[in-house]
């Protein structure tokens, strides 16, 4: 993906991946993508869904992480903004003869689900799209039963912020390095899905620093249970640079854990 700076472009601001459903869903069913090597893996590590409790996947797109709780016993719920994701898996549901319930709507109006109803809420790369997180975390804490989860997975906000971080190779030393040119500052990205192609398709991102989200965390009435950094599986095989390439993986995070218990 190519990355524009919001304040220089006039382009309307969309945060809906619908124009990209089918191209999405292709690409996180491929057997390399993070979702399938990193994500979908450490979650079942971290997050131990019962048989039996009610789980939102709130951002859910096409309901790859919807099938797979749903397959395990929960009883689940999938929300997203994109009308084409949720016609997407819910299609997908009925070719699995999976019982999921599939809503169109803003991930911060969640009229639809009850108060104190849900177990544990998924986030899975889907707060760096939506803008008024704040409200969006405040109807996390509303639909949680007493105690219930909160798990968030999203592209590292220190290591990952489109248009301020890149890799580096510094030549005398010898070294390849991850260079940040800001962190503090929240900023609206606009980002282009298919540079080159179809340029027209574009989103936006947000990026807000680490003390933003425990801050809107703490006020919906969460505290913080859990923290992982996650690293890249991926691994340079040839060329001079292989082993320092590897090494560098190992030490910049491209995906931050996040689970919060709601505290009442």
């Amino acid at each position: 993906m190519r990355y524009l700076d919001y304040k220089k472009t006039k382009a309307r601001v969309n945060t809906s991946w619908g124009r990209v459903a089918r191209w999405y869903d292709t690409a996180i069913q491929k057997e390399e993508s993070y979702h399938k090597t990193v994500i979908l893996p450490n979650l079942d590590r971290l997050c131990v869904v019962k048989k039996g409790e009610r789980l939102l996947d709130l951002g859910c797109g096409n309901g790859f992480f919807s099938e797979h709780f749903a397959r395990s016993g929960a009883h689940v719920v999938g929300v997203d903004l994109s009308k084409e994701f949720i016609v997407a898996a819910q299609e997908r549901a009925r070719i699995a003869n999976l019982l999921i319930r599939y809503h169109t709507a803003s991930a911060d109006r969640l009229g639809m689900i009850a108060s104190a109803s849900i177990d544990i809420v998924l986030l899975i790369l889907a707060i760096q799209n939506m803008e008024n997180y704040s409200q969006v975390f405040v109807e996390c804490s509303r639909v949680l039963k007493k105690n219930g989860r909160l798990a968030i997975v999203m592209n590292h906000p220190v290591f990952r912020i489109p248009k301020k971080t890149s890799w580096g190779w510094d030549m005398k030393a010898r070294v390849q390095y991850r260079r940040i040119d800001s962190y503090l500052s929240e900023e609206k990205i606009v980002i282009q899905m298919h540079p080159g192609s179809r340029d027209r398709e574009i989103t936006t991102s947000f990026h807000r620093p680490l003390q933003s989200y425990m801050a809107a965390l703490r006020k919906a009435g969460f505290c913080i249970s859990n923290f992982e950094e996650w690293i890249s599986p991926k691994q340079s095989t040839s060329g001079p640079r292989a082993p320092l390439e590897n090494r560098a993986r190992k030490e910049f995070p491209l995906f931050l854990f996040l689970e919060a218990c709601k505290k009442c």
